[in-house]
């Protein structure tokens, strides 16, 4: 290549540097939409099924306990499997979006199934309930990992990443404080009194299920997959099935083992699997401490809609304070503060409705650095295909989730013999030493392990701003020399 050529390449490269990457509206929007249809589509089960298995399907804590471990290992090992598939479709529509319009489908039939009492009894019962609700998590995994991939094929800057999720999460928010502040009305409006039946869960999940569906496949509809040469949303459709064509054949194999020497992915993973065993963990049980030590049911919906209000605020100002304090730095303090909050509301007396919602308040609104850890995701993509050369979106992502869903496998087989084991008993009063029981499960076990989960990040993740600039501009740099060789 001749010295004129090289300039003009390395000028090409150097204002390429200089360019901000514009996002496309309409794809941006429609993921926010998506991403918000498909974390709602998961809001019974994540907050009201271990309620219904006891106190209205009437399982025993053991068949409850068996239930939560086998869905949940295999969901979790059904992840990866499904990072691995969807990273090796080939379409006119890209990698991801061709499940977002198969999956939501049979999300919604699975989710109505799960919240369905039938009317079975023993064995039969129990293995009939965990059918139902292993579909469901199979199928939300067909549509998170769709939908957690396509952020990383929007836009190629890390800043813009952290934009589109921040974006994403407000919608999630927003979608969830609404879902929050009327779902258990409708669920009691549905019942036949002041306490939740089948019937009120049921219509719950049916209008949940309903609803969610045109968001995700609005998404489908909508965005554009890029690819990660910068190529415009325009030109995507067009490009995608000669680009799946021309892509490098790679085993599941050589995917593995990348993947097993991308250490940032497996720290920032450790980190997200232990926080979601305390914050997981905690939703699953908070009826139970609104019901039985603060004393109302009608404290459920106030309590997850500021929740959720307050996470959905805490994103608005996310971009900002990722870019002030760093993405790690931020993610720490928050970390941190919601610890401090857990262990607040644990010395709360009973009938303190002030002073809880206050500090849930807060704790919702730190809670909001759970965003980062998307970023952190795409991040570790970008740095294992500087550092090795294989970028896997969806196995990424996959890996994530079944950090995810490992977690939630994990409390769900503890929490229903947790609370046996300190004298629960369904639709009764507790006894007092049960009630300081219940709130240390609820508060104090989740502030310990928000602590420990800090610990990856502040001795294992290395993936700051600096790095990431350097990481960005080196892979823009190979891509430009791949193209004019």
């Amino acid at each position: 290549m001749s010295a004129a050529a090289t300039t003009v390449d390395q000028a090409g490269t150097m204002a390429q540097k200089d360019q901000k990457e514009k996002l496309n509206a309409t794809s941006v929007i429609s993921y926010c939409f998506g991403s918000a249809g498909a974390n709602v589509s998961f809001y019974m089960i994540n907050n009201y099924l271990m309620l219904f298995y006891t106190d209205v399907v009437g399982l025993a804590a053991a068949a409850i306990s068996a239930i939560m471990l086998i869905a949940r290992i295999w969901d979790a090992a059904n992840d990866p499997m499904m990072g691995i598939i969807e990273d090796r479709t080939k379409s006119k529509l890209g990698k991801f979006r061709p499940w977002l319009i198969v999956g939501p489908p049979f999300l919604a039939i699975f989710n109505i199934l799960t919240f369905t009492v039938f009317p079975l009894t023993g064995a039969t019962k129990a293995i009939v309930c965990g059918v139902c609700y292993i579909g469901a998590g199979m199928a939300y995994t067909v549509v998170q990992v769709a939908i957690n991939g396509l952020v990383n094929r929007l836009c190629v800057e890390p800043e813009n990443k952290m934009k589109v999720i921040s974006w994403a999460q407000i919608g999630n928010q927003i979608l969830q404080t609404a879902v929050a502040a009327v779902l258990m009305p409708i669920i009691l409006h549905f019942s036949a009194g002041d306490v939740a039946d089948a019937h009120g869960y049921f219509m719950g999940t049916l209008i949940i299920s309903v609803c969610t569906l045109p968001l995700m496949w609005l998404a489908a509809w909508k965005c554009r997959e890029i690819s990660v040469e910068n190529e415009t949303p325009e030109q995507a459709d067009a490009d995608a099935a000669k680009a799946a064509a021309d892509a490098p054949k790679r085993s599941v194999m050589e995917s593995l083992k990348a993947l097993a020497k991308n250490d940032q992915l497996i720290a920032s993973t450790l980190t997200v699997f232990l926080s979601c065993v305390g914050i997981i963990g905690r939703y699953g049980v908070l009826s139970y401490y609104l019901i039985y030590v603060m004393g109302s049911y009608k404290l459920i919906s106030p309590i997850f809609m500021i929740l959720s209000l307050a996470q959905m605020v805490g994103n608005v100002p996310l971009p900002w304070l990722t870019q002030k304090f760093g993405k790690i730095r931020w993610f720490l303090i928050a970390t941190f503060a919601i610890a401090a909050c857990l262990v607040a509301i644990f010395f709360l007396p009973a009938g303190a409705t002030i002073p809880l919602i206050v500090l849930s308040a807060l704790q919702g609104f730190f809670s909001a650095c759970g965003s980062i850890s998307y970023s952190f995701t795409c991040d570790a993509v970008e740095y294992g295909d500087w550092k090795m050369g294989v970028r896997d979106d969806g196995l990424a992502f996959s890996i994530m989730s079944f950090g995810v869903k490992l977690a939630s496998a994990i409390t769900g087989a503890v929490a229903a013999p947790l609370l046996v084991a300190v004298g629960y008993v369904a639709n009764q009063a507790q006894a007092a030493t049960t009630q300081v029981a219940i709130n240390g499960i609820v508060n104090i076990l989740p502030a310990v392990l928000m602590v420990i989960s800090a610990l990856p990040m502040i001795f294992k993740y290395r993936l700051d701003e600096k790095k990431m600039t350097q990481i960005t501009e080196e892979l823009q740099e190979r891509r430009s020399a791949a193209a004019n060789a």
